[in-house]
């Protein structure tokens, strides 16, 4: 989810300094101060959702349809499979009408605005290593999008609404969870990733030094570590599932699918001659092993000549562009805002999700809000 809540009504000097887009009129427009929110709510807790809405009145701050009847006047931008599926759900209880926005859209418009506008909002992930890297707004595309949700989609981004899907796979989050919910009974997809984190896949996976007793295989570049076949131990032991650990388990299996998405969208760049792979999409949830295994992946292949680069806001994405398409009824030309607030001022300011602020830009948890100037009609 993303909302905006507004904390000031800018001044108007600073309305007319540069704020409002050249050739707009400040009697029809006003400039507003206030915070940009990101938050998760998982499908399974779709009644926290709502009540959050309600209980924040967000209901009552969307589009307005003035032909409509009382009941049907407020309205939601949404976006993905959710908004299809929970429609009737928040039309009966909260009485909203969910505005549903093409998805793909919505992911370019999200990323493009967060890379241009959002201060570090980009970095590489590599041997435990974050660096953030600066994106030149003039040589920001072609890129590679790579959305890992329940499934995965590929995108080739060459401009602002100049996109088209290449390639996806059904291997992705989904599977993840879905087998790991099998395989472990873990209860969430945060504690499945736990459980990871305390993992060894080498006890599961077999690898190349398995095979050449103990030794690499350098003359294909493989070294005695690399998995050779993942979860291929369990074919040669004499175990059931109940005698391996729970951790080992689902570090394996993370594994096995960030490496297969990390292999597949390098060959989609490499099809395209793209050097930048950005991936997005709530799989990856700053996970430092899930980042370090699609980057090695991508390196990997590439003999390092393409970079996996990964987005701090990078499960609102959706969201995110959803929330921008509402220039079209009051709000304009907000990534120009957002653009224009973060070259003025040395320190955007960020509030975590109980309020506390800190000035700095750097190592931001995701869920945070940013500070911003937003330009909407009268």
């Amino acid at each position: 989810m993303v909302y905006f809540s507004s904390n000031s009504i800018c001044s108007g000097d600073d309305q007319k300094n540069g704020f409002l887009k050249d050739g707009i009129d400040t009697v029809n427009y006003t400039v507003l101060s206030g915070r940009l929110h990101f938050l998760k709510f998982e499908t399974t807790k779709i009644s926290e959702c709502m009540k959050f809405i309600s209980t924040k009145r967000l209901q009552e701050y969307g589009d307005k349809d003035d032909e409509a009847s009382a009941s049907d006047k407020n309205i939601i931008k949404a976006t993905g499979g959710g908004a299809f599926k929970f429609a009737d759900l928040f039309k009966e209880k909260l009485g909203i009408i969910l505005d549903k926005v093409d998805e793909m859209s919505c992911l370019v418009a999200g990323a493009n605005f967060l890379l241009k506008a959002v201060h570090q909002e980009a970095f590489t992930y590599l041997d435990g290593q974050k660096d953030y890297v600066q994106i030149d707004h003039k040589d920001l595309y072609p890129y590679l999008l790579v959305n890992v949700g329940s499934g995965v989609s590929m995108i080739k981004v060459d401009g602002d609404n100049e996109f088209e899907r290449v390639s996806g796979t059904s291997v992705g989050g989904g599977t993840f969870w879905g087998l790991g919910k099998l395989l472990t009974k873990c209860q969430s997809f945060d504690e499945l990733l736990e459980l990871s984190r305390q993992g060894n896949n080498r006890v599961i996976d077999m690898l190349v030094g398995d095979i050449y007793g103990g030794m690499d295989y350098s003359k294909i570049g493989l070294t005695s570590t690399a998995i050779a076949s993942s979860f291929g131990k369990a074919v040669s032991e004499n175990k059931e599932l109940e005698d391996y650990r729970a951790e080992d388990v689902a570090r394996s299996l993370l594994r096995m699918i960030s490496n297969n998405i990390g292999q597949i969208a390098y060959l989609n760049a490499l099809r395209f001659g793209l050097k930048r792979i950005f991936f997005g999409g709530f799989f990856i949830r700053g996970h430092a092993y899930t980042m370090d295994t699609l980057s090695v992946a991508v390196n990997f292949w590439s003999k390092g000549e393409a970079k996996a680069l990964f987005l701090r806001h990078e499960g609102f994405l959706g969201a995110l562009g959803a929330f921008m398409s509402y220039e079209k009824k009051g709000f304009t030309d907000i990534t120009h805002q957002f653009m224009e607030q973060n070259s003025s001022v040395p320190k955007s300011s960020f509030c975590s999700e109980d309020g506390s602020e800190s000035s700095t830009r750097a190592h931001v948890r995701d869920n945070e809000c940013i500070e911003c100037r937003v330009q909407v009609r009268n």
